[in-house]
């Protein structure tokens, strides 16, 4: 396991790795630096630039990330929204397969441990509202931006 965090538009990233890909990466306040890093660490590095820049739309360095099988299912759903593109948290459910859950699929989005990558910022309220953001609204709207800037 190796830790690295590096400075993006939107502040501080804490990433982690394992030898199969990536497991977390989120914004932190945390003032301590790590520098370690593998080739996983280096290619996200390398495609978080690009995305900034608005030069990358899809992420190909591997994930792996972790939780109940329920979240995995729900974080496999972000990956399949367009990059520039938006969907309700209902939605989001009815791509699940469980229209039902609303409720518990804006909850595991809320605990999706690789945020960017894993695209939960791109998940609104039905009514067009930006909804919650674990990571702050401010940076799911800068996200969504940079998103439509680039389209």
């Amino acid at each position: 396991m190796v830790k690295c965090t590096f400075e993006s538009p939107l502040g501080l990233l804490l990433a982690q790795a394992n030898a199969q890909g990536i497991y977390a990466l989120d914004f932190t306040c945390n003032t301590e630096l790590y520098t370690q890093e593998n080739g996983h660490i280096i290619q996200l590095r390398r495609e978080l630039d690009a995305y900034f820049e608005g030069k990358l739309k899809r992420f190909l360095v591997p994930l792996v990330p972790m939780g109940t099988p329920f979240q995995r299912a729900v974080w496999e759903v972000l990956r399949t929204i367009p990059y520039g593109e938006t969907i309700s948290y209902s939605r989001e459910a009815e791509l699940l397969k469980h229209s039902k859950a609303v409720r518990a699929v804006a909850n595991a989005n809320g605990k999706n441990p690789i945020a960017i990558l894993i695209p939960c910022h791109r998940v609104i309220a039905k009514d067009g509202s930006m909804g919650g953001y674990s990571s702050g609204v401010w940076r799911k709207e800068y996200l969504l931006n940079l998103e439509q800037q680039y389209r």
